[in-house]
């Protein structure tokens, strides 16, 4: 019963997101994910590594999928997100976890950045809307 409750919650959540809400929820499971592998990795557990592993290069899959590709930093974002899974792919076959280690710390500055553009686009969202309320 709880579970249900909770997984309505969440899918209700995901259904009003704006998309840099999504994107930041994205942000929140990679990174997630990629601490679990690195656990993984320490102990040895290497299914679960593998699992949680791939489920970060899905995320950043997703990542490159959905971008936008006029923008301007799409180009760059995307050669990013290659060679995150190049890494996630290097941690999975070697059992390292400084690969993983790495795009986890990328992963952290990206939501972060993501966080700031989403503050950043509200604000002028809040500001424009507000002028066109005065002079509307």
């Amino acid at each position: 019963m709880i579970q249900a409750q909770r997984n309505k919650y969440l899918e209700n959540t995901v259904q009003t997101a704006s998309p840099a809400q999504l994107l930041i929820m994205l942000c929140d499971g990679a990174i997630r994910f990629c601490r679990a592998g690195i656990e993984a990795l320490k102990n040895t557990n290497y299914q679960d590594a593998n699992t949680n592993l791939v489920r970060v290069q899905d995320i950043i899959s997703e990542f490159s999928i959905t971008i936008d590709r006029n923008a301007p930093i799409a180009v760059e974002l995307l050669r990013l997100y290659e060679y995150f899974n190049h890494r996630l792919i290097e941690a999975n076959m070697k059992k390292s976890i400084e690969p993983a280690e790495e795009v986890l710390g990328f992963l952290m500055q990206l939501k972060e950045t993501w966080m700031q553009a989403a503050l950043q686009i509200k604000g002028s969202t809040a500001s424009a809307a507000s002028t066109g309320a005065l002079h509307g």
